[in-house]
């Protein structure tokens, strides 16, 4: 993995830029809306399966920070 930076809470990593801007999407969002229980779509989806510690939003402001680190490894 060429997109990744450890953190105090474990490594964050992206298989590319899209997924790096995709994980940064989910995080920054204030309402994180999902379809209803009984919804006929797929309920594991790509977000659903991070690391909570990811999720959390306690800890946006680092998960960002890393991933602004990752950002301008590429450039």
């Amino acid at each position: 993995m060429w997109l990744q930076t450890e953190m105090r809470l474990g490594w964050l990593w992206a298989y590319n830029p899209e997924h790096l801007e995709l994980i940064g999407k989910f995080v920054q969002a204030p309402l994180r809306e999902r379809a209803p229980w009984d919804a006929q779509v797929k309920k594991m989806t790509l977000v659903a399966r991070l690391p909570t510690w990811i999720k959390s939003a306690k800890n946006r402001d680092e998960v960002l920070r890393a991933i602004d680190r990752i950002r301008s490894s590429l450039a």
